[in-house]
């Protein structure tokens, strides 16, 4: 016998060995309930569904409380915007109160410096105390300037703003006529002259300028 004839029998010979052993071993395994198989797909299937029920309503539970979260967020947020503009607007309040409380001493503090200004001291009387009346009188408005001046800078820091009135025509917005004067060389509602310094704070009025306007009577 040839090589390659043993080669081929012993090919024969293991495939035969592979087909038996799987027909013993397919032979020996017990074959299948049908009924215990159903009756355990069934059980299976109810499980799911249990589950899915379960599932679904814990996914409804939580879309639940996400939506309560959610408007109860969006209830704060007003809640905290409708504080915030309160305490905003009592804030503007209180800047407005201090401010104008401001702009009076410096109404007084600028009267007291033009009245400082306009000083002409007595020739005849204390002739010997004179020169260090007039020295002791101009330093005391130098110090007065000093502080009109940091008054202005400080109102300015604030936003506030003097009014400009004079030259203008009457607006009623921002002036109050308190006095009026006919002046043949100026158009009827023209300020003619400012008699209380008016204020602006934030472009808003703070105080009206008080003004006396040219007012002319056409018979």
């Amino acid at each position: 016998m040839s090589t390659e004839e043993q080669k081929n029998e012993l090919l024969e010979d293991f495939q035969t060995y592979l087909e038996q052993n799987n027909l013993d071993s397919l032979a020996a395994q017990p074959q299948p309930d049908l009924n215990s198989l159903l009756s355990e797909m069934t059980g299976l299937k109810t499980e799911v569904k249990a589950e899915a029920r379960q599932f679904k309503s814990t996914l409804d539970t939580l879309s639940s409380a996400l939506t309560t979260v959610q408007e109860d967020n969006k209830t704060l947020a007003a809640e905290l915007l409708a504080y915030g503009q309160r305490l905003e607007q009592q804030q503007e309040k209180l800047m407005r109160t201090m401010l104008l409380q401001m702009v009076d001493m410096y109404d007084r503090l600028n009267t007291g410096v033009a009245v400082l200004q306009n000083y002409q001291p007595v020739n005849r009387l204390f002739k010997k105390s004179r020169p260090k009346d007039v020295h002791f009188i101009e330093r005391f408005k130098e110090g007065q300037l000093m502080t009109l001046k940091r008054f202005e800078q400080t109102l300015s820091e604030h936003q506030v703003r003097v009014i400009d009135c004079v030259g203008k025509r009457l607006d009623p917005v921002t002036m109050s006529a308190i006095e009026t004067e006919q002046d043949a060389m100026q158009e009827n509602g023209i300020v003619l002259q400012e008699l209380r310094t008016g204020f602006l704070f934030k472009d808003q009025v703070l105080r009206l300028a008080e003004v006396k306007v040219n007012k002319i009577n056409r018979g």
